[in-house]
């Protein structure tokens, strides 16, 4: 029997639009993990359940370091969530990679310092055993093809692969930090992809993220301009239309896909990676 499609969207900053949302109803719920950063709003998008969590709660007053990455990918994963389809704002590490494009990303850099990136910790109530989860591919790669493909159907220009540095925050990078992330092969920088990507393959969640450049962070020479939050939110503002366009047309193109054996395949290495 073909497993029914759930698909969670976890929105970043003005990206975490209830409307969007067709019979729509509030579930306050916790997890082993604690409570995630708000209530989650169920609903429908063509037909297709969808749950939205905003990242950092509805009046956005949690940090990226304080947000529960575990409570909130556990309670998509309770919801039944098949899928989740994350947005996050970047800043750009790339010249041709400019403030209001989108980029669908394949892989990461982790340079956070204190956050939880597993279930299993061994504390009480917790999944058992030690999971030495492999990253590579660290998205869900046909998640993020049918994100391109929608995006192509839509005229929506994207860059098709952006590996992004997560840094710890809320602080920016210095200028020196900036340059060591390009010459890292960084195309991108936020604050939210590292814990969540590993936890939602941890979860056995196709995970895909959609990646709003809203700056070129600091690191450019001879250029006055330098990321601020005032930048950030205003390309927000101008670009969250575009954004808001391509989730919804993703999600009934997923769920006109058979997706047994691809979630079947992610729970094995999940299995498979846990030592008890």
């Amino acid at each position: 029997m073909t497993k029914k499609i759930k698909i969670g969207i976890i929105g970043g900053s003005g990206l975490d639009n209830p409307d969007i949302l067709k019979n729509a109803t509030i579930k306050e719920v916790t997890t082993p993990f604690g409570n995630p950063s708000d209530f989650l709003t169920v609903g429908e998008i063509e037909g297709v359940e969808c749950v939205l969590l905003p990242r950092h709660g509805r009046k956005h007053n949690i940090m990226p370091g304080k947000v529960n990455y575990r409570a909130n990918i556990w309670a998509l994963k309770d919801q039944g969530c098949t899928h989740i389809i994350a947005a996050t704002a970047t800043g750009s590490l790339q010249e041709h990679m400019k403030p209001g494009n989108v980029v669908i990303l394949d892989n990461f850099i982790d340079r956070t310092q204190q956050r939880k990136q597993t279930f299993y910790d061994g504390e009480k109530n917790h999944p058992f055993g030690i999971c030495h989860l492999p990253m590579e591919p660290a998205f869900n790669e046909r998640t993020r093809q049918i994100i391109i493909e929608t995006a192509e159907q839509l005229k929506i220009d994207v860059h098709k692969t952006g590996t992004v540095v997560t840094i710890e925050g809320p602080r920016f990078s210095s200028k020196a930090e900036s340059h060591m992330f390009r010459q890292w092969g960084g195309h991108l920088i936020n604050m939210t992809t590292v814990p969540e990507v590993v936890l939602a393959k941890e979860a056995g969640i196709c995970y895909a993220a959609i990646a709003l450049i809203t700056d070129y962070d600091c690191w450019r020479e001879n250029k006055d301009e330098h990321v601020t939050v005032f930048d950030v939110l205003a390309t927000f503002k101008k670009n969250v239309a575009k954004v808001t366009t391509l989730i919804k047309a993703i999600v009934p193109n997923i769920a006109k896909e058979d997706w047994d054996q691809t979630i079947q395949e992610l729970k094995d290495v999940v299995k498979n990676s846990v030592m008890v």
